[in-house]
């Protein structure tokens, strides 16, 4: 089984000796980035109202039946606005929130993602997980999760500028982003 000379395996070959990728063709993370985390705080007025459907603890008999308490002020509702991706495949999302955006999109075992969108890419320039997006402040942002071909953004009247990946760009409607060899606009 072993050489009597170098002491190597006799059966054991390079092919052998690899371990499998649990995911091929994918794209290799260099250094995980940190996970910027936003806090926004709203004012609580010194009253908050119960919302609509909550469950009630009554201690004693009412003499009265309890009233419907009223729902949460519009104000203290956090609001998400709806931004429209149209892609050079034609595919078509509309989204609400945060996501992912690849060949096959995944997320880490400690993310959530409203969206996982996938860009159909028979040749395979979209890396799986290529780019990142959310919303803040109604404005919306994408960022590259180390894509093999990078991303590249085009805002409304200015020059192009590639991303750096892990930074939030912020993009306005009407913009631009290049992922690979596929694009989608944003509305």
């Amino acid at each position: 089984m072993f050489c009597g000379e170098c002491g190597s395996s006799r059966t054991a070959t390079v092919e052998s000796r690899k371990r499998r990728d649990p995911r091929p063709n994918d794209t290799t993370i260099i250094a995980r980035l940190p996970r910027t985390t936003v806090v926004i705080s709203v004012p609580i007025p010194a009253e908050v109202p119960a919302p609509v459907g909550a469950v009630t603890v009554v201690t004693a008999a009412p003499t009265a039946p309890a009233a419907v308490p009223p729902a949460l002020p519009a104000a203290v509702l956090p609001t998400r606005a709806t931004f429209v991706l149209t892609f050079s495949t034609g595919q078509v999302v509309s989204v609400r929130g945060s996501g992912l955006i690849g060949r096959k999109p995944l997320a880490q075992p400690d993310e959530i993602f409203d969206d996982l969108i996938q860009v159909a890419d028979t040749d395979r320039s979209v890396s799986k997980t290529h780019l990142e997006f959310g919303q803040h402040d109604d404005e919306f942002w994408v960022s590259d999760r180390v894509s093999a071909n990078g991303t590249v953004i085009r805002r409304p009247g200015e020059t192009a500028e590639a991303l750096e990946p892990g930074r939030r760009y912020v993009l306005p409607r009407g913009s631009r982003v290049e992922i690979a060899d596929h694009s989608f606009s944003v509305a």
